[in-house]
């Protein structure tokens, strides 16, 4: 069975239409769905039009569409390819925003293709997936192939922020069987990765006037002696017992916010904090740690006092047992395509795969390295590679 499968996908794939797959990679980029994170959607923040636009796409391709609003002009979009009900489901899903252009090289949004790469925002993170799938879907239908279970194209909005649309499909569905979700992994199996947890420590003091500061208790000051609690925290994270992919957590302060006019002491400081979580770890863990660094402070300075928020982004890690069907399934078909063994590792980055709800691997065209850059692009011949391991891994789960 599995020889006639690579064979069917074989033969699919020498229909595969590069040119077609570009100009949809193309269109995707010239949509500037930038997330617009704790604002409105505004011109220039267009998740909606993408949206419509996938929607469009995989309309003329034949599938049943469905669109859900997560938030106001952010919604979900889907398409199902009716299988026979023999097989297993599979979804592809990708997030359909990307982050801002600042002090981008050119017209972030006016895709260019040269030296077989295509460049602009969104290139790589993650609109050429997007796009693969639909080609995926275009060589199934014009081969006139029935899946034994439903495949079903995934576009969500707010990866960039708070993963407010994998979260909510996740809740309402759809769901499926199997899913890939094609982040740019360099085209590397990935059925792990860190979750992110992040959230703002805070320390209080007394306001005075700074011409008298031993008048008042400066919050900075208690900060300052906060950082220093944890400049070795990293190290003990270290020692700890390793995940197989993931490695070792790992601890970050990001931003730190203080005072509101120079002539005065502050009262109030706060640093937000992030911390990788490895699968297994959970929210309560870390906040343990951070209540014994900081109580042990408090006891060396009475006069300390803080506050520990509620989390500011909480992600999940993902871990997916390496013989699970969908890790197995793309592995092959990656060597299938490329022609030797697939790299299995874990992802550097969270993703919306934990929140789905049912076993998604990830991996895709395009390197992290590119991703939120200057001067974004994808290797064109990385997406067409894609589109065929995708190919590949539906035929191998759902059957031909």
């Amino acid at each position: 069975m599995e020889t006639e499968t690579t064979a069917l996908a074989d033969e699919l794939t020498k229909h595969l239409d590069e040119a077609a797959l570009l100009a949809d990679l193309s269109e995707l980029v010239r949509i500037p769905s930038v997330n617009p994170f704790d604002d409105d959607p505004a011109p220039g923040f267009q998740e909606q039009e993408l949206a419509e636009f996938y929607g469009q796409r995989m309309r003329k391709l034949g599938l049943e569409v469905e669109f859900r609003e997560v938030a106001p002009e952010r919604p979900i979009v889907w398409g199902r390819l009716r299988g026979t009900g023999n097989g297993p489901s599979v979804m592809l899903a990708g997030h359909m925003d990307t982050v801002g252009v600042p002090r981008y090289e050119g017209d972030p949004f006016d895709p260019k293709v040269a030296d077989g790469k295509l460049y602009g925002r969104g290139s790589c993170d993650m609109k050429a997936a997007l796009a693969a799938y639909l080609e995926v879907v275009r060589l199934l239908r014009t081969g006139g192939v029935e899946l034994g279970g439903d495949l079903i194209i995934a576009g969500v909005p707010d990866e960039e922020y708070q993963l407010i649309g994998s979260k909510e499909m996740g809740k309402h569905g759809p769901w499926a069987d199997f899913g890939i979700i094609g982040e740019p992994t360099d085209l590397k199996v990935c059925p792990a990765h860190k979750g992110q947890f992040s959230l703002f420590l805070r320390t209080f003091g007394k306001a005075a006037h700074s011409s008298v500061p031993e008048l008042g208790e400066n919050a900075i000051e208690r900060m300052a002696q906060v950082v220093l609690a944890f400049a070795d925290y990293n190290e003990e994270l270290q020692q700890r017992e390793p995940h197989a992919l993931c490695g070792h957590g790992t601890f970050s302060p990001g931003v730190i916010r203080g005072g509101d006019i120079v002539a005065a002491v502050p009262d109030l400081c706060e640093l937000e904090v992030d911390r990788r979580i490895l699968p297994g770890e959970t929210a309560e863990d870390v906040v343990g740690d951070y209540r014994v660094r900081l109580e042990a402070l408090v006891r060396n300075h009475p006069g300390l006092r803080y506050e520990i928020s509620e989390p500011s982004w909480y992600i999940p890690s993902l871990d997916l047992p390496l013989d699970s069907p969908v890790v197995t399934g793309i592995a092959r078909a990656y060597e299938s395509v490329v022609g030797k063994p697939a790299t299995v590792t874990a992802f550097s980055a969270a993703t919306d795969a934990p929140n789905l709800g049912f076993p998604t691997v990830v991996c895709g065209p395009g390197s992290l390295a590119q991703a939120h850059t200057t001067c974004e692009y994808v290797r064109t011949a990385e997406v067409v590679d894609a589109t065929k391991i995708y190919l590949h891994t539906v035929l191998g789960l759902s059957g031909g």
